[in-house]
C-alpha cells in the first residue's frame, strides 16, 4: 500500500470517526456523552488494505463513496437481522409505512408458497375500482414476471409517482387465462385496519400492519361495528395474522383499548430512553366483552406486544399458530444525506416479565395450519373458529385455567 493511499485511506476513516461522533452528539444532545475509546489502529489498518485490493483488483471499477456506502451497510447489519443502513428509498419505504400514505394502486398483499396473493384491495382505491378481487394471484408487472422470492419487489413495482399507470397481471381462480388490469396510480391512504359483523353481535377487526393511525382506526372500526349491530358487541375476533408488526406506539394503543388497566409493555436497553414500561389507561371498548386473537408464524414484534399484553393480562385467548419471536425493538435515528439508521435499542417484555425473543408466544388454542388462501371473514375456516370459540361461555378468559384443567 503506498503511503498516499494509506494516508488518504485513514483520513477519510478518521473522517468518518469524527462525523458519527458529531452527529451523535447532535441526536444525543442534553445527554452524557460516553468516555472516547481508543481506535483500533490493527484493524483500521486491515480496514484499508481491504479496501486498496477491492478497488484495485475487483472484476469491476468501484469508486470510495460505493466502497464506504458498503461497508457502513454491512457494519451495521452484522449486529443482528433487523438493524440496518437505510439509504434514501428504504428510508421513504419506512416513513411510508409509519405515516399511512403514498401514491400507488391501493393492494394488500401477502407471500404464500412462492405466490403474491391479495389479501385485500383498500377501499376505495384504484385497485378496487379496476376489480381486483380478495384471492388474485399477481404473476406480473408490466409484463414482467413478478419476483416470488420477495413481496418487497411487488410492492415497489406497483408503486410510483402519481397520475402514471401500471399494468397488472392476475391469476383467478376458475379461469383459464390470466387477466390484464391497467391501473392508474392515485394517493392512497394506507388503512391498516378492516371490520365487519360476523352475524349478529359478533365483531372481526383485522390489523395489516402498525402505523401511526392504526389506534385510531381500530377505535374508530369498533365505534362503527357498535353502530352497525345497533348494541353492544357480544364479543370480537382480532386478527393479527401475518401482521409484520410496525409503531410501537400504535400496538400500545391497540390494547390500551381492549386493557382496563395494568402493565402493557416493558423494555430494557443501554440508554436511558430504551428502558421504559407503558402501562394501560381506563377503559375498555368492549366492555369487557370476549375477545379471541388471531396468530401465527407471521405475527411478529408489534402484534406480538398486543398478544403478550393481552394474554398475560387475561383479557383474550389467544389461537392459532406460536408467533414468530421478534421481541426487540428498533429505533430510526435520521442521519446526514436523507439516510437513516435503523439500530435496535431494546429487548421488550411482556406484563409477565417474559422475554419472546427468538420463542414467540403460544396460543391457548393450537390449530393446524390452513392451506387455504387468503379468504374473506365468513369463509375463513379459522375466523370461524375464532367465532365458535367467542360463543362458548365456558373460553372466557377468566374461565380459560378452569377450562384447560387448571
Amino acid at each position: 500500500m503506498s503511503a498516499r493511499t494509506r494516508n488518504l485511506l485513514f483520513l477519510a476513516l478518521g473522517l468518518c470517526v469524527g462525523l458519527g461522533l458529531g452527529i451523535a452528539r447532535g441526536v444525543l444532545a442534553d445527554k452524557p456523552a460516553a468516555a472516547p475509546t481508543a481506535v483500533p489502529w490493527a484493524d483500521a489498518r486491515t480496514f484499508a488494505e481491504v479496501i486498496e485490493r477491492v478497488k484495485h483488483d475487483y472484476v469491476s471499477p468501484l469508486d470510495d463513496h460505493q466502497l464506504l456506502q458498503a461497508a457502513i451497510r454491512g457494519m451495521v447489519a452484522s449486529l443482528d437481522p433487523y438493524s440496518a443502513y437505510l439509504d434514501g428509498e428504504e428510508y421513504d419505504e419506512i416513513k411510508i409505512s409509519s405515516s399511512g400514505e403514498y401514491s400507488g394502486v391501493g393492494l394488500e398483499v401477502s407471500m404464500e408458497d412462492e405466490q403474491v396473493i391479495v389479501i385485500a384491495p383498500f377501499d376505495g382505491s384504484p385497485a378496487a375500482a379496476a376489480g381486483i378481487r380478495s384471492g388474485d394471484v399477481i404473476v406480473t408487472i408490466d409484463g414482467v414476471p413478478v419476483n416470488n422470492s420477495t413481496l418487497a419487489d411487488t410492492i415497489g413495482r406497483m408503486r410510483g409517482r402519481e397520475g402514471t399507470t401500471v399494468r397488472i397481471g392476475i391469476e383467478r381462480e376458475g379461469l383459464p387465462e390470466p387477466l390484464q388490469f391497467t391501473v392508474k396510480r392515485e394517493r392512497v391512504e394506507l388503512h391498516s385496519v378492516r371490520s365487519e359483523l360476523l352475524g349478529a353481535g359478533y365483531g372481526y377487526v383485522r390489523i395489516a400492519q402498525f402505523s401511526d393511525a392504526t389506534g385510531d382506526e381500530v377505535v374508530a372500526a369498533l365505534q362503527g361495528l357498535r353502530k352497525r349491530n345497533g348494541a353492544r358487541l357480544k364479543g370480537l375476533v382480532l386478527d393479527l395474522r401475518d401482521n409484520p408488526g410496525g409503531v410501537l406506539e400504535a400496538a400500545v394503543a391497540v390494547a390500551d383499548a381492549f386493557i382496563d388497566k395494568g402493565v402493557i409493555v416493558t423494555a430494557r436497553g443501554r440508554t436511558q430512553d430504551s428502558k421504559f414500561e407503558m402501562d394501560a389507561t381506563p377503559g375498555d371498548e368492549l366492555g369487557g366483552a370476549p375477545l379471541v386473537v388471531l396468530v401465527n408464524g407471521g405475527s411478529a414484534s408489534a402484534a406480538e406486544i398486543v398478544a403478550g399484553a393481552l394474554k398475560d393480562n387475561k383479557r383474550a385467548i389467544l389461537m392459532g399458530r406460536t408467533t414468530f419471536g421478534k421481541g426487540s425493538v428498533q429505533t430510526i435515528m435520521p442521519l446526514s444525506g436523507d439516510t437513516a439508521l435503523k439500530l435496535t435499542t431494546s429487548l421488550y417484555y411482556t406484563p409477565s416479565g417474559a422475554s419472546i425473543n427468538h420463542k414467540g408466544i403460544a396460543p391457548d388454542i393450537e390449530l393446524k395450519r390452513d392451506a387455504a388462501a387468503p379468504a374473506p371473514p365468513a369463509e375463513d375456516a379459522e375466523v370461524q373458529r375464532a367465532l365458535q370459540e367467542l360463543k362458548t361461555p365456558t373460553l372466557h378468559p377468566g374461565a380459560l385455567s378452569a377450562a384447560r384443567g387448571g
